[in-house]
């Protein structure tokens, strides 16, 4: 995963991961800053001035809050680029976690905001991909999918199935910009997004006829 990520408990993080504590949590708790972090990490080194071009603020913003995060310690300046009237900006980790419930109740207000942002990042992306899905390659355009199934779980049931799905999405390769290059032709940045919802007030309806499964929003064609 290349972009900040909410997980419940599961696998050791990376090396190149970084877990958040209070202060981390707040310095993220803005969306522009997530997704500076998300960009950064996507595309490599940039200025200000382009990333603000990406997300469609002025550079003064972009430049603010890349010190916000350069103070926090997610972003740090590339002064291999960087020049007297450019600041070129590189992210420090690949990866964010946040999977500490008792930091997420002694911080409420940051750890609400932050998730919102994540949200509302994942369902940026999905209209982007969707923005351009009839103009993809046919062979690219017949692997997108959305789907969700309806499942009834234990919290421990839940937690085995994120394990499960995590330890699948690691067996293939991770996309870095440092690594493009290296990857085998027709490769192309592809975006794993997991959500895992419990819906507790969700009334339990009739038991399935015996040997059935009810499946809700299959995969698109």
């Amino acid at each position: 995963m290349t972009d900040p990520n909410v997980r419940p408990d599961g696998p050791q993080t990376e090396a190149d991961s970084v877990v958040l504590d209070a202060k981390g949590l707040r310095a993220l708790a803005h969306p522009v800053r997530v997704q500076l972090v998300g960009l950064l990490r996507k595309y490599g080194p940039s200025t200000a001035t382009r990333l603000a071009e990406r997300l469609g603020v002025n550079s003064g913003t972009a430049s603010y809050h890349l010190r916000q995060l350069g103070a926090a310690g997610f972003v740090e300046e590339d002064t291999e680029r960087g020049n007297a009237r450019e600041r070129w900006w590189r992210t420090v980790h690949r990866t964010t976690w946040f999977n500490d419930p008792e930091l997420a109740e002694r911080e409420p207000e940051a750890a609400l905001a932050y998730q919102q942002s994540i949200a509302a990042l994942y369902t940026l992306r999905t209209q982007q991909t969707l923005s351009g899905l009839q103009t993809m390659p046919r062979a690219w355009r017949n692997t997108f999918d959305m789907s969700d199934w309806a499942l009834r779980l234990t919290p421990e049931e839940t937690a085995a199935l994120y394990r499960e799905l995590a330890e699948v999405i690691a067996r293939y390769r991770r996309d870095a910009p440092e690594t493009a290059a290296s990857a085998p032709e027709g490769a192309e940045r592809v975006a794993v997004i997991t959500q895992i919802l419990p819906e507790l007030d969700a009334p339990a309806g009739p038991s399935l006829p015996s040997g059935s499964q009810k499946e809700e929003g299959g995969p698109t064609p």
